[in-house]
């Protein structure tokens, strides 16, 4: 590892971004370490995460969906740890192989520990991703930022989400810090609070405090909640006949950029949004040998 040259490019979807490592044949060791050298942000390349590109037939974790995917995302969080998706991710993964000449504009399928993720390359740019169900759980939490509270919705995307919708994105206040709760137990393993704010017919601007993370400028998992809540707060379940029958699209505006949300009556949501590589490279040996000596 210490002598060997890694290739590497950048990319970002809605400003969350990202260490991308082609690998087809998973021939490189990458430990916690690394990934956590190169995710970072004064010393390394810097990114919210790192992308792996394997084939899924290379790679243990991922051989049982090679006769579905190619193509496995090997995910890492910028700490090293691994994660099983990340939404964003996936639309700068597919983005990747694109550019690599490994798929075309279209439909492709991207297996992540998550499952295998269905992706639509369109010819204007965007990614489309299919991000699974949302669970609705009958509890929720008040949420409370400087003496201002509000009752928040309980939308599970894998992940937890509180939606509390506000009159001002500003009364999030500086998010650095995790708002208030209660009734705590809702979430016994932390969530991610978004607040979201209308600015038309079916549109809105959230911002986010990720979990262990404070502010981000992009969650996808957290703007396809936001979606739904607001589905449901303005009548539109698309899995009701009485009220639409039809998909359900609400357009989610993040600091990062803006991502579009559509649910289809079977519960599928499908997120679209840009998916942009940066810059490519190659890691210095160098760095990587006083990164492990």
């Amino acid at each position: 590892m210490t002598t060997s040259q890694i290739a590497f490019l950048k990319g970002h979807g809605t400003e969350n971004d990202f260490v991308i490592v082609p690998d087809p044949e998973n021939a490189l060791d990458l430990p916690a370490s690394l990934v956590a050298g190169l995710c970072d942000r004064r010393a390394g390349i810097g990114g919210d995460g790192l992308l792996h590109v394997v084939r899924s037939a290379a790679h243990p974790e991922a051989r049982s969906m090679a006769d579905e995917a190619e193509w496995f995302m090997d995910y890492r969080n910028a700490d090293g740890s691994v994660a099983e998706m990340c939404g964003n991710g996936v639309r700068v993964f597919a983005r990747y192989l694109q550019r690599a000449g490994a798929v075309a504009e279209g439909d492709l399928a991207v297996a992540t520990r998550g499952g295998v993720k269905k992706v639509h390359l369109a010819k204007n740019g965007d990614v489309t991703v299919s991000m699974g169900r949302a669970l609705i759980p009958g509890d929720g939490v008040t949420v409370t930022v400087g003496g201002r509270s509000w009752d928040a919705r309980n939308v599970n995307m894998g992940n937890p989400h509180a939606i509390a919708f506000v009159d001002d994105l500003a009364h999030a206040g500086d998010l650095f810090s995790e708002p208030s709760y209660v009734p705590a137990a809702v979430y016994p393993d932390g969530v991610n609070i978004e607040f979201v704010v209308d600015r038309g017919p079916r549109h809105v601007a959230m911002r986010v405090h990720e979990r262990g993370s404070g502010e981000t400028r992009s969650c996808g998992t957290g703007a396809c909640a936001v979606a739904v809540a607001a589905a449901r707060r303005d009548a539109a379940d698309p899995a009701d006949p009485a009220e639409t029958g039809a998909p359900v699209t609400y357009t989610v505006d993040l600091p990062g950029g803006t991502l579009v949300i559509t649910e289809h009556p079977d519960g599928e949501i499908e997120m679209t949004g840009a998916a942009v590589i940066v810059a490519e490279g190659v890691i210095d040996p160098a760095w990587l040998e006083a990164l492990h000596g």
